[in-house]
């Protein structure tokens, strides 16, 4: 379902999953029905699913990313329940996982995120919490307003790369989740390094850690971590 830029905020949520010790005791006996359950958890749901990650060799303590995303986070709540319930997911442990809403950015109504716009997702996903200083809350918004625009101008030479930003406040440690997504990782890397030019860097607390994943059906990515 694509979002237009004037549709309402929605949560976000994403899960950040790692394979049980007993993976494999847990799992193998029948795998194929295992792999249909969980995949049709995933495809009957009134939920958006962005994307089911890999990242089995791109992280040492996570293998598996689901992004999903609804108009109420009762909805997100639920599908995490059902995921839990199944075969895999019992063989899975929550390593971590994000949760926010998202909506069209305060300094730019032209600006949101991109799964909120309705574009496409890309191959690869770089997801990570992001913490202010509080001295930047402080400041005059259109002082904000003005090194956000020029943070924005730094990425420009970049306009395939997708750019996500959730905000957390009062609901979880973090206050905004930021999501890159590019067919590409190198773009990414070259992006984030350029905006660490913009002068509101100096505003930045905490943005780590990071958890990049490879985009896959879900029956692909389950395979990729099946060992």
């Amino acid at each position: 379902m694509s979002q237009s830029p004037a549709s309402t905020s929605r949560f976000t949520a994403f899960w950040l999953y790692a394979r049980r010790d007993d993976w494999r005791e847990a799992t193998h006996g029948n795998w194929d029905a295992a792999v249909v359950e969980f995949a049709a958890v995933l495809a009957d749901t009134d939920v958006e699913v962005r994307g089911v990650y890999s990242s089995l060799g791109l992280r040492a303590d996570v293998d598996l990313i689901i992004w999903a995303h609804a108009p109420k986070l009762d909805r997100v709540s639920a599908l995490a329940v059902q995921l839990d319930q199944t075969t895999i997911g019992r063989a899975l442990k929550r390593v971590d996982g994000y949760i926010g809403t998202a909506g069209m950015s305060q300094y730019d109504p032209n600006h949101g995120p991109a799964f909120i716009k309705g574009l496409p997702a890309r191959r690869y996903l770089s997801v990570y919490p992001f913490i202010k200083t509080p001295e930047w809350f402080l400041i005059d918004f259109q002082e904000r307003r003005r090194m956000m625009i020029e943070h924005g101008q730094l990425g420009a030479p970049w306009p395939d790369l997708l750019t996500n930003t959730v905000e957390s406040f009062g609901i979880q440690d973090q206050e905004f989740i930021v999501a890159l997504e590019d067919d590409d990782p190198k773009n990414i890397v070259d992006m984030v390094k350029k905006l660490r030019d913009a002068e509101v860097r100096v505003y930045t607390a905490l943005d780590t850690p990071i958890y990049l994943g490879e985009r896959m059906t879900t029956e692909e990515a389950l395979a990729s971590i099946r060992g």
